[in-house]
């Protein structure tokens, strides 16, 4: 037995080698320890000369109990990381951003919508919340799984009670963001918390509601915070942000901590409702406003088609897409489409009015500012 053949073998083999030979306090000893009791107890008892002559002793493998103890310990130590990782993947609680003290963070979720097919979640929960949510699920709390809950609003209303769940996600802790598909156009708003195998359900925070556009209201954004800001009024306003119905400031506090500026309007008008009055249009500020609209469709391909007597080119899959000016006015717009051979034709005709008003401009005195 020499230091070389011993530091080849696991510590599990050496504390059993250091157990049959006796060694002293092998249960707390490291590799290089055990490795030198055992070659001091390996030199004190060689054998004399004439012992070599004995015939060897296969050694004694160890009996199942005394093995036992060491598995267990395995055993053990597999279900408390099992353990750990079950707990962690469920822990929903957060740390505050910014410079913010836990103190001051707030339980919220937050939906922008991303395009006509994703919504991009954000929230922050206190870990006292979680604490409060295991309480009142009791025993169930033990299988309860952390979940996302689309609710879409059968209504228009922002505070309507009229929802219903079509979805439910299940998620995990460690993240505070999360994208969930949209498979139509709908009105909604997201749901945080846990639920029970038996259907009960404990929530740690609502979002604002949102209004999913239809494919060709919108186009899908970039997914990072910094492409975000080229586009941050447009998914403002998808978020609801701009709605005559938004009352909560989550959307908006999580836009101006992530973008750090303001967003909307300027605080002069945007909190400027009373103490109005009437003022003389200057020079220096005016808006222009025109319009112009997307008449588009669809046809056999190779078709011929007209939009108020002008040729409209029309694509290899028979779609077709023409801005039209929207004068101050009512006008007809005929669309008429020729097959191939020119022997069937078919007419829809577009009735449409512009009528534009120009306000009265209106000031505010600054000093109620």
């Amino acid at each position: 037995m020499t230091a070389a053949s011993l530091k080849q073998k696991p510590v599990r083999d050496l504390a059993r080698l250091a157990k049959q030979h006796g060694v002293a306090g092998w249960h707390a000893m490291r590799k290089d320890q055990l490795i030198r009791a055992l070659v001091r107890k390996a030199r004190a008892r060689q054998p004399v000369p004439a012992a070599a002559m004995r015939p060897k002793v296969a050694p004694t493998r160890p009996t199942p109990a005394e093995t036992a103890p060491a598995r267990d310990v395995a055993v053990a130590l597999r279900i408390q990381e099992a353990r750990a990782r079950i707990a962690k993947a469920k822990m929903l609680a957060t740390r505050p951003e910014n410079g913010r003290s836990a103190a001051s963070m707030r339980d919220r979720i937050v939906v922008m919508v991303r395009g006509p097919h994703w919504l991009h979640a954000f929230w922050e929960i206190n870990s006292a919340s979680i604490v409060r949510a295991q309480a009142a699920l009791g025993q169930e709390w033990h299988a309860a799984r952390p979940v996302l809950r689309v609710l879409q609003l059968e209504n228009a209303l922002q505070a309507s009670p009229s929802e219903r769940v079509v979805r439910t996600i299940e998620i995990h802790g460690g993240v505070k963001n999360w994208f969930v598909d949209i498979r139509e156009p709908m009105r909604c708003r997201l749901e945080i918390g846990y639920q029970a195998p038996q259907g009960k359900f404990q929530a740690l925070a609502r979002s604002n509601a949102v209004t999913v556009p239809a494919n060709s209201q919108a186009d899908t954004l970039d997914t990072h915070w910094g492409d975000i800001a080229a586009d941050c009024e447009k998914i403002y306003a998808m978020s609801g942000g701009f709605s005559p119905e938004h009352s909560s400031t989550d959307l908006q506090e999580l836009f101006e901590e992530k973008l750090r500026r303001p967003i909307g309007p300027p605080a002069q008008r945007s909190s400027a409702v009373d103490g109005e009055f009437a003022v003389e249009p200057s020079s220096d500020f005016q808006i222009q406003v025109d319009a112009e609209m997307i008449v588009y469709g669809a046809t056999q391909p190779g078709a011929y088609v007209t939009l108020q007597g002008e040729p409209v080119k029309v694509g290899p899959d028979g779609t077709f897409r023409v801005r039209v000016d929207l004068p101050n006015k009512r006008q007809v717009l005929p669309i008429i489409a020729s097959n191939p051979n020119g022997v069937e034709r078919q007419t829809v005709v577009i009735a449409v009015e512009r009528n534009t008003k120009t306000m009265e401009a209106v000031g505010r005195d600054m000093a109620d500012a």
